[in-house]
């Protein structure tokens, strides 16, 4: 059971629910602060001065006021309005994130809303009821809109949701659970559409796999430095000591761990006429540890986010005080979600140089293609190309979304964020990475058979067996999706991530 209190939602909490199904419940603490805020709204209603998308209009209509009688219609509309969304809906869960972390925000008790709006957020969540919210919709500034008022539009019993695997009409569905329509009261449309709950939890779901891979990356270089027989003197400690980034410590330190004790090192200790290993092999501690520090900058980024009020106006009950501002400006998450696609990029681009070299016979010492039989036989030669073609559109997906700005709403919002294209591309590069590591994967298992009766180090020799349990040695030619699909599963599930505690019997 993970509690929300708006402070304290890790990342790992988020993946729990978003992909496990983790039930959630509300800190008791943050339901008084909810009742708080929501009393110090309903004062500042008694009055006439002007409370942004409460008593006045949205954007540039924020100069028209809204009389009290039309307040809450105000909401309904607002939502409706908003929920203007297109193309292919989200998956659940990136979802599930979506819920979880709007929840979390209404909690910190800033945003006027009833507790029964967070309420009945976690109602979806733990009962698997998941609003249809189309991907594309929302400029990452002034809040992810259209995606949250999808969601919004299901907590009103409107629009399309899906529920353990089939969808249908929201209020239908609510009705089936034993859930009213909620009726939205003053300012909780607003509080629902406006924040950076989509890019965040798109975002989030993204970065947790992208963790996976970039484990699963150390171990695909090792398993390929010893299928091309490398060396693994460029790992030792006082090398990255004299250039500490802690990264790059990790990455070196890994690497060591999973080659220690290998019989194929000790083979060619001695009269290798090779003085140093091609950068794709000696310089992995440097380019996986760019890629780690990039990843440990964009977590920061995303925890901070994920515990944020991010609606506006913002109300603070124990200064007396509503104030406008712009936290539901998304540049930080989109710039952060760029970065992490720049690394992913890079991470392919040199697993893909380490495929090339254990497939090249005129770089490997090994047979063509890694085939038993060169020539009547291809081998694996198609399988570089695979990774070829990844990799290029990775390059692609590198291009930053966060530096493109398109005025919108009658250039009130004169600069915007992008992040939404930002968490899109990230999903798809992610994918994409997972592919080219599973295709490093792939070939560094088959170059470790010829080494054989020599044993490999005691990591690599696990995530050998765990690719054996799915996938037989190369010895005639066959159709590779379905082992290029079962080593990519294992790739995504993280179950090649760290090898050194894979049960042994």
């Amino acid at each position: 059971m993970i509690t929300l209190d708006g402070h304290s939602l890790t990342l790992e909490q988020v993946e729990a629910v978003a992909r496990a199904g983790a039930p959630v419940r509300l800190d008791e603490g943050a339901g008084r602060r909810i009742s708080a805020s929501r009393e110090f709204l309903a004062r500042l209603l008694e009055g006439e001065d002007p409370v942004y998308g409460v008593n006045t209009g949205f954007g540039r209509l924020a100069d028209v006021r809204i009389a009290k009688d039309a307040q809450r219609a105000l909401q309904r509309n607002m939502v409706r309005s908003h929920a203007a969304g297109a193309g292919r809906a989200l998956p659940s869960d990136e979802v599930r994130a979506i819920l979880l972390l709007r929840a979390n925000a209404l909690a910190r008790g800033q945003s006027g809303c009833r507790r029964a709006v967070v309420e009945r957020l976690l109602d979806l969540l733990n009962l698997g009821i998941h609003p249809v919210v189309p991907e594309i919709g929302s400029v990452g500034a002034s809040g992810d809109l259209g995606p949250l008022a999808h969601i919004a539009l299901a907590l009103m019993g409107e629009g399309r949701a899906e529920a353990g695997g089939e969808e249908g009409d929201a209020g239908q569905l609510l009705a089936g659970a034993g859930i009213p329509p909620l009726e939205l009261a003053e300012k909780e449309g607003l509080a629902l559409v406006n924040g950076t709950q989509a890019v965040t939890g798109i975002g989030i779901v993204a970065a947790q796999r992208f963790g996976r891979a970039l484990d699963t990356a150390d171990v695909a270089g090792a398993i390929s430095l010893e299928g091309l027989r490398g060396t693994p003197q460029p790992f030792r400690a006082p090398i990255h000591s004299a250039r500490p980034h802690p990264g790059q410590i990790a990455s070196a330190r890994r690497l060591r761990a999973l080659l220690a004790g290998s019989e194929i090192r000790e083979s060619h200790r001695e009269g290798d006429p090779r003085v140093q290993d091609a950068y794709s092999l000696r310089c992995m501690p440097q380019v996986h540890g760019a890629a780690r520090e990039a990843n440990a900058y964009a977590r920061r980024i995303l925890a901070t986010e994920a515990n944020s009020a991010t609606d506006n106006p913002l109300l603070f009950p124990d200064d007396g005080l509503v104030l406008s501002g712009g936290n539901f400006h998304g540049q930080v998450v989109a710039q952060c979600l760029d970065l992490v696609a720049i690394a992913a990029a890079d991470l392919a681009s040199i697993s893909e140089r380490r495929i090339e070299r254990l497939l090249n016979p005129d770089l490997s010492g090994l047979p063509a293609f890694l085939s038993p039989g060169p020539g009547m036989r291809s081998g694996l030669m198609i399988v570089q190309v695979t990774a070829a073609d990844a990799l290029s559109e990775m390059r692609v997906l590198a291009s930053p979304a966060s530096i493109d700005s398109v005025p919108t709403s009658a250039s009130q919002e004169d600069h915007v964020s992008m992040g939404m294209a930002a968490a899109r591309k990230l999903r798809r590069s992610i994918t994409l990475l997972e592919t080219v590591l599973a295709a490093e994967v792939l070939c560094g298992t088959q170059a470790i058979e010829f080494h054989r009766p020599l044993k490999a180090g005691s990591g690599v020799e696990r995530a050998l067996e765990a690719v054996r349990d799915r996938v037989p040695p190369l010895i005639e030619d066959r159709v590779l999706t379905g082992d290029i699909a079962a080593v990519l599963e294992l790739v995504a599930d993280g179950a090649l991530s760290n090898p050194l505690a894979r049960n042994s019997t």
